[in-house]
């Protein structure tokens, strides 16, 4: 590879970078021709971008990144695989159900909107983690229960103010 296509390849990875707010690296060495297509299957439908990736590349383009890596960099050793996703836990979720019928991939570690996560063992932890998606649902899921409640004591009480205080304090008592 030429100086000016590993600065391309730098420049590119930096750009992805850039553009993704979460990261997960790992370990997909060893897998066959066959296992590997299974997986990049599985990314492709959780849309979840798997790329193989150069360390030394890797690392400068974290250096050149506006984003803060922590530790990242100093995993990166042996076989690294890159996965961006537009969904904080797609990823995980692709590991862990590929790993139900092998052992492959590793999770080395992930950036998850500037968290960072190193190893294997955080794979369940990153798996619970909610988008942002599913966190504004449960927000109105909770907003929307006292409505129901309030709606549901003015059928119950007779639609009358008096008859909602009744039915309130019924409720509570």
């Amino acid at each position: 590879m030429t100086r000016e296509e590993k600065s391309q390849v730098i420049e590119d990875l930096t750009a992805q970078l850039a553009d993704s707010a979460h990261i997960y690296l790992a370990d997909i060495s060893g897998l066959n021709a066959e296992t590997t297509s299974r997986l990049r299957r599985a990314c492709f439908k959780a849309n979840v971008k798997l790329a193989v990736v150069k360390n030394t590349l890797l690392a400068k383009a974290m250096e050149s990144s506006d984003k803060d890596f922590g530790e990242l960099p100093s995993i990166l050793k042996g076989n690294t695989s890159i996965m961006l996703s537009e969904t904080g836990n797609a990823p995980a979720k692709v590991i862990k159900e590929f790993r139900k019928k092998s052992q492959k991939p590793l999770l080395k570690g992930a950036f998850i909107e500037e968290a960072i996560y190193i190893g294997d063992d955080q794979l369940d932890a990153l798996v619970d983690i909610k988008s942002k998606e599913e966190l504004v649902g449960e927000i109105i899921g909770l907003l929307q229960s006292p409505a129901k409640n309030v709606i549901g004591a003015l059928k119950s009480g007779g639609q009358t103010i008096a008859g909602l205080l009744k039915t309130l304090s019924d409720k509570e008592g």
